[in-house]
């Protein structure tokens, strides 16, 4: 046997099947909605779980082994384009229903499920250097991880999505070599090269490319890329106006402002930049030093300039939407805004620049800054968002002058909802900072009458002062409320009669939070899901509600997706634990301790898959970016466990007092990363980014060392102990992984991001408990481990 054409066979293999995973998640967001792009990780732990039982029924087939790898390889690079082809058809109507969801989630498993089964058979088949074969398993993952962006960044998701189909066709190529079989590898690398020839091709025809989004065919556009983290669109107004607009993940959209600063505006212009609830802000502030988050097209960029700024800052996480289509290849639809000497442009997380920035601003504007466009890590499956939490509010307010502003606008609904929790931020990061009667540093003003307030029509502009607002702020905001189209819900002289003013002035906030409609409590950074507002108690009555509102039905459409999406994924656990005994014929066992044991691989693999998830989020603001997040969390504890499952017989030598100490120490080191993420990220704020990087893997890489070793070694000792019980820790361990991935999501919005993590360190010590409570009945022959050693 060629060892180290086993090996790349194994690592071409993991290396594809993340790409394919996590360049899914991109196009779940584009063609679905974004919380649909947790759905990839889900998919693909349920298919690699049943495709590792099925490796056992493959198995039993006559052939050689690397013959039948080849054969599963090479049928694999044809599945991934008609996966990616299925799920490009898109939703109809803009929804999907739950066999919707069942068929998506199904066919889409299917390269999984090879990918699965041809892992399976090569560990199980090279069981004497397993730790070895594990090792390149999770390197080709880590491979896959750094791939990820760059490919995303060149290729686009669709084609990335391809790409992991020519991997798949050179594994099998080295499978047929290693079965000596030249026709099957002529075959393969013939596959492989059509596939490439298909990218080139998809590159400049788009033949398979997103037509479909959210139930709405894309129509239009004169320019689309994508990144790892968004598809960016080009296309002309829907309203026939002749503007342009930028339009993200075929959902979230940003015009493009088209306005010449060299020569006076006209009336109407001034009207359109000084007298909508984004111009407010400089209104009561003119000619403010200004930092803008999310500019997008440019319009608060040229509100700011129209008020008389000469200094503006915008910072724009998203460098197609900066530079590409501002300063690039669209400058003249903006008559070139970013050019302009008054303007500076970032490109950063809107966050991470606040926090290492020393300036201070007498205005920092976020227009409808939202999240529907998820990240790459595809783990985010609601609406969480670091830029609106009582922390950065925090950040916010300490960055600006004594008479300096917080602006938000928000979509305005009757009952409030996001505008009022705003009130409940800016209320708490007050008060830490000794302001103890929010109610006189707070002014909104709305756009829309009762019409807009049911549909996404209105907009409030929430400004939150430093200091007290003073009468002369006062007097400037009656003066621009009586010129333009907007008026004033609250002002701190006059608060009227609504929730704005009831919240504001109640003796007790936290009360009136808790009996509220909706939940509008403050959000911190451990559980920053600020859009979600459906309170615990009418959970049960929100699910079963047919008729909400387009409103609710996408701010919260993330309740009745997330329990979705756990029905689906408790169904598809069914499936992986019926394949052992429908496949294979094979019954729970009932030696004595053998099923006890078994739960050892149900807690590792859940605990593992809560672990990522949790440290993905908690180290997004320390690194600055959320793909910076995904990539440094999965890559470190992609290498990291590879080494420890590479290290696990020389470390552990098959003993049970080392193998309980290796889980004990994932606990403490998984504790130890709960209490010092948050002060790692508020002392590293001004560090370069090389250094972030270090930091973190030098912070995960222990307890990923640590995770490495479980389950090769678990293995092991099941090996010697009951053979035929192996079929069932594969079965196990993918089915918790698989609920384990939704579980993450659960457990975050309601008991936060650190509680998560501290969750699935309890599951190693679980497994702990597993090993200290079976004692295996070593077989009369030799033990196989003890043969390996």
């Amino acid at each position: 046997m060629s060892w180290p054409q086993v090996y790349l066979g194994v690592a071409l293999t993991t290396l594809a099947t993340l790409l394919l995973e996590l360049s899914l998640t991109r196009i779940f967001s584009v063609v679905f909605y974004y919380h649909f792009a947790f759905l990839a990780i889900s998919i693909a732990l349920f298919g690699l779980g049943a495709g590792g039982v099925f490796s056992y029924v493959v198995a039993g087939w006559q052939g050689s082994l690397f013959r039948k790898l080849g054969i599963l390889a090479a049928l694999n690079s044809v599945l991934v384009v008609g996966a990616l082809s299925l799920v490009l058809l898109g939703p109809s109507e803009g929804k999907m229903g739950f066999a919707d969801l069942a068929l998506v989630y199904f066919a889409a498993a299917l390269p999984f499920f090879f990918a699965g089964a041809i892992v399976s058979l090569a560990i199980s088949e090279t069981i004497e250097r397993v730790d070895r074969v594990y090792f390149f398993d999770l390197m080709g993952a880590a491979a896959g991880c750094l791939a990820l962006i760059p490919l995303l960044n060149v290729l686009g998701g669709p084609n990335t999505v391809i790409g992991a189909g020519v991997l798949f066709a050179a594994s099998s190529a080295i499978w047929f070599n290693l079965a000596g079989a030249p026709r099957g590898r002529a075959l393969s690398v013939f596959t492989a090269l059509l596939l490439v020839a298909l990218i080139v091709f998809n590159l400049k025809g788009a033949l398979i490319d997103v037509r479909y989004a959210k139930g709405q065919q894309v129509v239009r556009e004169i320019f689309s890329q994508w990144n790892s983290f968004s598809r960016i669109g080009l296309a002309p107004e829907r309203d026939g106006s002749g503007m342009m607009s930028i339009v993200i993940d075929a959902d979230a959209s940003t015009g493009i402002a088209n306005f010449n600063f060299d020569q006076p505006l006209t009336e109407r212009q001034l009207k359109d930049l000084r007298y909508q609830g984004p111009g407010f802000p400089y209104l009561v502030r003119p000619a403010a030093k200004t930092l803008i988050i999310g500019p997008g097209g440019g319009w608060d960029v040229a509100r700011a300039l129209a008020s008389g700024s000469k200094d503006v800052t915008g910072v724009e996480i998203n460098n197609i939407i900066a530079d590409t289509i501002m300063r690039r290849r669209f400058p003249e639809l903006s008559q070139r805004l970013y050019f302009r000497p008054e303007v500076r442009i970032v490109v950063e997380d809107g966050r991470s620049f606040v926090r290492r920035s020393s300036e201070k601003y007498q205005v920092l504007q976020m227009t409808l800054v939202d999240t529907w466009a998820s990240t790459a890590a595809g783990a985010f499956a609601l609406s969480e968002n670091n830029l609106y939490t009582v922390e950065a509010f925090r950040d916010y307010l300490q960055h600006l002058t004594d008479d300096g502003i917080l602006a938000f606008t928000r979509w305005g609904f009757d009952p409030p909802r996001e505008s009022l929790r705003l009130l409940s931020l800016a209320r708490v990061a007050l008060g830490e900072l000794g302001e103890r009667e929010a109610w006189r540093h707070v002014m909104v003003i709305r756009e829309g009458g009762e019409k807009e307030l049911q549909e996404w029509g209105a907009r409030d502009t929430v400004l939150v002062s430093r200091k007290p607002f003073q009468p002369a702020d006062l007097a400037r905001a009656r003066e621009g409320l009586s010129k333009g189209g907007m008026y004033a819900v609250y002002l701190p002289d006059q608060p009227g009669k609504n929730h704005f003013a009831d919240y504001l002035l109640s003796k007790s906030p936290r009360e009136y939070e808790q009996n509220y409609q909706f939940d509008i409590s403050p959000v911190r950074d451990n559980q920053p899901f600020f859009f979600y507002s459906v309170q615990p108690r009418d959970l049960w009555s929100y699910l079963m509600r047919e008729n909400a509102g387009r409103a609710d039905f996408k701010i919260n459409i993330a309740v009745p997706m997330l329990f979705g999406l756990i029905a689906v994924s408790v169904i598809a656990t069914l499936v992986i634990l019926a394949l052992p005994p429908l496949l294979l014929g094979s019954k729970l066992p009932r030696e004595k301790g053998v099923l006890k044991f078994l739960t050892y691989f149900v807690c590792i693999g859940a605990g593992y898959i809560l672990i990522q998830v949790a440290l993905i989020q908690k180290f997004v603001l320390f690194l600055g970016h959320p793909t910076y997040a995904l990539t440094v969390i999965v890559f470190s504890m992609l290498v990291s466990s590879s080494l420890g499952s590479y290290y696990s017989r020389r470390v552990l030598l098959g003993d049970d007092k080392r193998l309980a100490a290796a889980l004990g120490a994932v606990f403490l080191l998984v504790v130890m990363l709960a209490l010092l993420a948050s002060p790692v990220s508020t002392a590293g704020v001004g560090w370069p980014p090389w250094l972030k990087f270090a930091t973190t893997v030098l912070l995960v890489a222990p307890a990923g060392f640590a995770m490495g070793m479980p389950f090769p070694t678990g293995l092991y000792r099941l090996e010697n102990w009951h053979k035929p019980s192996v079929r069932w820790a594969w079965s196990l361990n993918a089915a918790s992984s698989v609920l384990g991935s939704a579980g993450a999501i659960f457990l975050a919005i309601y008991i936060g991001l650190q509680n998560t993590l501290l969750v699935g360190g309890v599951l190693y010590l679980l497994a702990l408990a597993s090993v200290w409570t079976t004692q295996p009945q070593r077989a009369s022959t030799e033990p196989l481990l003890a043969g390996k050693l």
